[in-house]
Formats: structure tokens, sequence, C-alpha cells
């Protein structure tokens, strides 16, 4: 399916700026205002709609929205398309150089969850469950294991699939996964980071399983959270 690119030359830029020639600084003129992460967080696994984008983030305004991926269009990260006939509806995407930034947010999530003031129970979105996933994995858990999970997060659908000790994750419905899984993302982190039972949590509501119940289990054991630090900031006891 090929997409195709809607230019806007007109795009004002950013007008902050840190003045620093620190390619770090010059990371936060690109993408460090506030929401701009969590809008290239949510174009990871592909092009969104605008109406999606919102959906997902629903702490962010449509007006704020619209000038967050404005600027970061103007800066080379996004870009926007159109889908081919017949859906022909605007999407944006990341661009190449902009999904690079894909293994920061796993470092920067894995540096963040150690952190004792991190609040689990907050809201989580479907890309974010997934990255999750991504950032959480332990391969040397995973020997032997060969698994395909579905999940259906609303009209979100994600595939992840576990084979020669890598897990490979991807935005789609396989019908050829041995269990899918309906329900919310936060009641899927419950089960994979917090100890909850899958049997509560189908008897509570928040999760239905379809196939190899067995399967999700396995595959729920293959991630764990890093160690906590302490208020000083030294790893736990």
């Amino acid at each position: 399916m090929k997409l195709e690119k809607i230019t806007n030359s007109s795009v004002p830029r950013s007008a902050r700026r840190y003045d620093d020639a620190c390619g770090a600084a010059h990371a936060l003129d690109l993408i460090g205002e506030r929401w701009a992460l969590l809008v290239i967080r949510e174009m990871m696994f592909g092009p969104r709609r605008f109406g999606e984008l919102r959906a997902s983030l629903p702490g962010i305004s449509a007006n704020v929205l619209s000038q967050k991926l404005e600027a970061l269009e103007a800066s080379g990260v996004v870009q926007r398309l159109r889908l081919p006939p017949p859906a022909s509806v605007q999407v944006y995407d990341l661009t190449d150089w902009g999904r690079e930034i894909r293994p920061v947010f796993g470092m920067l999530g894995m540096w963040a969850a150690r952190s004792p003031l991190h609040d689990p129970t907050l809201p989580l979105s479907a890309i974010s469950m997934m990255m999750s996933f991504q950032t959480m994995f332990r391969p040397e858990r995973a020997a032997g294991v060969a698994v395909t999970v579905g999940f259906r997060f609303g009209e979100d659908r994600f595939t992840a699939r576990v084979i020669d000790g890598a897990l490979q994750i991807e935005r789609g419905e396989a019908g050829s996964a041995e269990v899918t899984v309906t329900g919310a993302p936060p009641a899927l982190a419950g089960l994979v980071y917090g100890g909850q039972s899958l049997a509560a949590l189908e008897t509570a509501g928040a999760l239905s399983v379809e196939g190899d119940r067995e399967a999700l289990v396995r595959f729920a054991g293959l991630f764990a959270l890093p160690p906590k630090v302490n208020e000083a900031g030294s790893a736990a006891a």
C-alpha cells in the first residue's frame, strides 16, 4: 500500500531554543516540549489518524495536538501522508529519521521504571504496552519458547511473536495466534508486571482470552521490570 506524502513548507518552527551546541540540547530543541515525545511514541508502530492520536493521549487537547504535530513536521520528525483509495484519509507517521529514536524510548523507559515515584496504575495506551514489552523482554527466559499472541485493545490490534529467543511485535491481527487477549492495557500490565492472576482478571471482566491460556501465561513470564532505586538513588536492597 503506497501512501502519498503531504507537504507543508509554511509550518513555523518553535522559537524556543537552548542555544547550546550539545547534541542532547538540540534534541531537546526538537522534541523536548511537553507532549512531543508521547506524540512520537504513538506513531512507533506506523501511521495514525489524528483521531487515533487524540484517543491514545486523553490528556491532550485537539489544539495542542495540532501544534505538536506541526512542530514535529517542521523539524523533520513527522510527516503527513494520505492513504490510497478507498480510505483516502490523512494520517501522520514518523519519518525514517524520526523512527530512529525508538532505542531512546527503550532506554528512557527502563531508566524511569526504576524510580520509586513511578506509578504503574496511571492510564496506559496500547502503544505504550507494546513498547514496554520490547523494553522489558528478557531473552534468557525465552529459551525454547515459541509462541504467537494476539492483542485487541478497542480498535487497536497487535501481534507478538517469540521465536529463537527474540520478540517481534507488529500492528495487525494474526490468524495464527495460539491465544488472543481482549481488554485494556492496564489490565494486561497487571498480569505481566503486577503479579495479578489471569483467572482473577478474567473473573473481574478486565481481560478475556481466546485460545491457549497456558501460552499466555508463558508469554507473560518473559518480562520483568528493573529493580527500584531507593530515595538516595542507589539500588534498592
